[in-house]
């Protein structure tokens, strides 16, 4: 379903999207993931 799919998280940066985003990784293969978050502390 989200094989070969460009998909973007928001709120990448949160608790829920950190985590969100490992689990998603494991499960499936996309063509690009985006991160977006308005924390630029957070992004380093």
């Amino acid at each position: 379903m989200f094989n070969d799919k460009v998909i973007l998280v928001t709120g990448g940066t949160g608790s829920f999207g950190n985590k969100f985003t490992e689990m998603f990784l494991k499960n499936f293969k996309p063509k690009k993931l985006i991160i977006f978050s308005r924390d630029e502390m957070k992004q380093w």
